[in-house]
């Protein structure tokens, strides 16, 4: 199959390329603003440096692809407070042009990288696919706003649309250094430093974490599939980010103090998802518990 990873240089769109690119032939777009080149140069991809913003691009690109995997993004909350209309640019007009480009090139499948920051800080747990949404930043509001946009283009356009709502992934490849880092990639960083692991908040928020490898089955186990509609993808457990940084550490071997700081705009309280609509549609399947996860995660970076 031809297939279009948009994003593909990312931590999550360069984890699915490893995968497809060893049966298929694999496009990666990207315009490394936050993907690297690094995470696909031993990879047998085709590269494109461009942005989803280039309509004219995806036109040229989706020439002849079979399936689209949606990745590329600016992936973050905070990042999307401080600079909302970016996030809009990206996040969705970038989408509709993947998805007018994906129509007009006559593309068997998109499968768009969706979020569990849809839900916000709806109290009731676990959170379901049919749960209203409640969006608390930017980049929710966009997230939310490019699932809408693939049910319209599979209603209206007979563009087959699948949208996975990520649960706080991690893994090879993510990116430790950035401001927006997320939360296991900072703790590694900083705990194999000995220097202490930095909460935002009391440290008593709970968040459903998803190995990367069992986002990138999701993805081609959707692609593969004939369901249409929105999934959580996640591993079904939760797990206090105190609770996270003491069991980072005790994996490490390491003994540090976790320092709390002020909670951050934008992010909930408690995230836990219901993943069986993601078995029953497309036999979804975690293999990953967290512990086994951090230990993958953590030999990669050191």
């Amino acid at each position: 199959m031809k297939i279009v990873i948009t994003g593909g240089a990312g931590f999550i769109g360069s984890n699915i390329a490893e995968v497809l690119s060893k049966d298929n032939e694999v496009i990666v777009l990207d315009n490394l603003s936050t993907g690297k080149r690094g995470n696909t140069k031993d990879l047998d991809i085709k590269f494109v440096e461009g942005s989803i913003t280039d309509l004219e691009l995806l036109q040229t690109v989706f020439k002849d692809v079979d399936y689209v995997l949606h990745q590329a993004a600016i992936p973050s909350v905070p990042r999307s407070i401080k600079d909302p209309i970016a996030s809009n640019n990206a996040n969705i007009n970038g989408t509709l042009n993947v998805l007018v480009a994906a129509r007009d090139r006559s593309v068997k499948k998109v499968i768009y990288a969706s979020s569990s920051s849809v839900y916000g800080d709806t109290p009731k747990l676990p959170k379901r696919e049919d749960m209203t949404p409640n969006p608390l930043s930017p980049y929710a509001v966009a997230k939310l706003t490019g699932e809408y946009y693939c049910n319209v283009f599979n209603e209206v356009y007979g563009l087959k649309t699948v949208a996975l709502r990520y649960f706080n992934v991690y893994g090879p490849k993510q990116d430790p250094y950035s401001d927006y880092a997320a939360v296991i990639p900072k703790f590694v960083s900083k705990i194999s430093g000995d220097e202490p692991p930095v909460i935002y908040g009391d440290g008593l928020q709970t968040r459903d974490f998803t190995f990367v490898n069992d986002v990138v089955a999701a993805n081609i186990r959707a692609m593969r599939s004939d369901a249409t509609g929105v999934f959580n993808i996640a591993s079904g457990s939760r797990i206090t980010i105190k609770e996270l940084a003491e069991l980072v550490m005790k994996l490490m071997d390491k003994n540090l103090k976790v320092v709390l700081k002020e909670p951050r705009k934008g992010d909930v309280k408690h995230s836990l998802a219901d993943i069986s609509r993601a078995k029953a549609a497309f036999d979804y399947e975690p293999g990953y518990r967290l512990e086994k996860g951090l230990e993958e995660t953590i030999r990669w970076f050191s």
